[in-house]
C-alpha cells in the first residue's frame, strides 16, 4: 500500500510551499488508494508552539487535506534512541563527549557513491566525501532532523516521500542512515521551488503568506486548492478550473513538471471569482453571515438572511473574494456612508437639489416600488429634464452609496427602500437635511 506523509515543524504557520507539499501527498494517496500520514515534527521544543501547531491542524481541515494517522516526534524519543544505539552496536557510530560531560551519538560516513531515481527530477547522484559525520542523538538527548525522518519514515512504513526540492542536501545523508540501519529506501520526489512574479523566492509580498490569512481576506478553499494543483501540475487540455474528484482521477507524481513555478496572484484571484460565481447562492450567504457578524453590519441575534440572499445575489458575479461582498455592499448596512471624497468631488460638487427633490418625490408618490417603476421614474425624469441618463445616474449612486461602480442603480435603489434612499438624497438638497 502507498503510504505518504505531511511533516511540518510548529514553529511557524502553514503557508503556500507547505500547503502544496501537503496536497501533493495527500492528492497521490487519494489516486493510489492509499494513506496520508501527518507527522508533527516537534522534537524542538524551544520553537514549538502550540498556537502554530493549532493553526497547521485547522489549515489542513479547512483546505479539506484530512490526514489517516497523525503523529508527534516529541512522543518518539525513546524510538530514536533504540535506533541509535543499534548503531553503535554496529560500530557505524561512535559517542562524542562534551567538556561538560555530555553525551552526542554521531553516525561515521563512510565514502562511498549515493544514487537515487527521483520520481520527478530523474537520476540523482551524490558523493559521501561531501557528507561530514552526523550528529544522531544530540548532548541534551534529542534526535537530529535527518535522523529522526529516517527512523520515521521506516518505522511508519512510508513508501513515498514527496517534499520541497529545498529538501535534496538532506538526501543523500537519510540515504547513509537508510543504509547503515538496513532500511529499505522509499521512493523520492522533490517538489520543484514556487517563486515570486519577479523570479525570487516567496516573500511576504509576493505570496508567501500563511493559509490562515488566505483565509481571511476571504479566498474560498476549493480555489485555493485548485491554484495549488496548477503550481508544477496541470491536468491537460488547458484546464484551470478542475475540482479534487477530477483530479485524484488524473493525478500522478511523475508528471509533476521539475522547473520551478510561478506564484500568480492574478490567477488565485481570477480562479476564486470563477468558484465564487459558480457558488449556490444560499451557500455563499451562508458563508457571508458570520462576517457580517464580525464587521458588525447584522446583529447575531436578529438579521433577515432573505435580505441578505438579494444582496449576495446582486453583488456574487463581481467578488474575487468574500471580503470583497464586505467592502462592495457595506452602504446597504451602515446607517452613515462614507463618500469617496474625489467622487463627491466630481459628481457633487454642483447643485442637484432640482434634480434630486424631484426624484425623491416621485419615488415616494410610487404605489409600485420595484425595480421597473424605479427605472421607469427616473427615465421619465431625465426625458423631462432633458439632460443625459449618466449626468443624473452617477451623482445620486454616490450619494446613495459612496462609491462610482457597483450593482445596477436601481437595483440598489430597491434594495435600500423608499426611506433611506429619501435620507441620503436629501442631504444634497438645498433646504433638505444637512450634509
Amino acid at each position: 500500500m502507498i503510504r505518504v506523509r505531511f511533516a511540518p515543524s510548529p514553529t511557524g504557520n502553514l503557508h503556500i510551499g507547505g500547503a502544496r507539499t501537503a496536497l501533493f501527498n495527500w492528492l497521490y494517496a487519494k489516486a493510489k488508494q492509499g494513506k496520508f500520514i501527518l507527522r508533527i515534527e516537534d522534537t524542538d521544543q524551544a520553537r514549538s508552539q502550540k498556537e502554530y501547531l493549532e493553526e497547521i491542524l485547522f489549515s489542513l481541515k479547512w483546505l479539506g487535506l484530512v490526514w489517516n494517522e497523525l503523529y508527534h516526534q516529541s512522543a518518539r524519543f525513546d524510538l530514536y534512541q533504540e535506533y541509535a544505539k543499534r548503531l553503535l552496536k554496529n560500530k557505524a557510530a561512535y559517542i562524542e563527549k562534551s567538556v561538560d560531560g555530555k553525551e552526542a551519538i554521531i553516525y561515521k560516513v563512510t565514502p562511498q557513491k549515493i544514487k537515487i531515481n527521483d520520481l520527478i527530477r530523474g537520476p540523482i547522484e551524490f558523493d559521501a566525501k561531501d557528507v561530514k559525520d552526523q550528529v544522531l542523538i544530540k548532548s541534551d538527548g534529542t534526535p537530529t532532523y535527518n535522523f529522526a525522518c529516517v527512523v520515521d519514515d521506516a518505522s511508519m512504513e512510508i513508501t513515498h516521500v514527496i517534499r520541497g526540492d529545498d529538501h535534496i542536501s538532506n538526501t543523500p545523508k537519510q540515504v547513509l542512515l537508510y543504509h547503515a540501519l538496513g532500511l529499505k529506501l522509499p521512493e523520492f520526489a522533490h517538489l520543484p521551488l514556487i517563486l515570486g512574479q519577479e523570479g525570487g523566492r516567496l516573500s511576504k509580498r509576493t505570496g508567501a503568506t500563511a493559509i490562515s490569512e488566505y483565509r481571511m481576506m476571504g479566498y474560498l478553499p476549493q480555489a485555493l486548492i485548485n491554484y495549488l494543483l496548477l503550481l508544477s501540475w496541470s491536468p491537460g487540455e488547458n484546464q484551470e478550473v478542475i475540482d479534487l474528484t477530477k483530479a485524484i482521477s488524473l493525478f500522478d507524481i511523475k508528471d509533476v513538471n521539475k522547473t520551478a513555478a510561478t506564484f500568480d496572484k492574478n490567477k488565485l484571484n481570477w480562479l476564486n471569482n470563477q468558484y465564487l460565481k459558480s457558488c449556490d447562492t444560499q451557500d455563499l450567504t451562508t458563508q457571508l453571515i458570520p462576517l457580517l457578524i464580525e464587521k458588525k453590519f447584522i446583529a447575531k441575534e436578529h438579521f433577515d438572511e432573505s435580505y441578505i440572499f438579494s444582496l449576495v445575489k446582486l453583488f456574487q458575479a463581481r467578488l474575487t473574494t468574500l471580503n470583497d461582498f464586505l467592502d462592495w455592499a457595506d452602504f446597504f448596512f451602515l446607517k452613515d456612508i462614507r463618500i469617496d471624497p474625489a467622487a463627491q468631488e466630481k459628481y457633487l460638487s454642483k447643485d442637484l437639489s432640482k434634480p434630486f427633490l424631484i426624484f425623491v418625490q416621485r419615488l415616494e408618490a410610487l404605489s409600485s416600488f420595484d425595480v421597473s417603476s424605479i427605472e421607469k421614474t427616473f427615465r421619465d425624469l431625465v426625458k423631462e429634464l432633458g439632460i443625459e441618463s449618466k449626468a443624473l445616474i452617477h451623482p445620486i449612486r454616490v450619494a446613495l452609496t459612496g462609491k462610482t461602480i457597483g450593482p445596477g442603480l436601481f437595483e440598489v435603489i430597491y434594495y435600500l427602500g423608499k426611506e433611506r434612499s429619501r435620507e441620503r438624497l436629501m442631504k444634497w438638497v438645498k433646504g433638505g437635511s444637512q450634509k
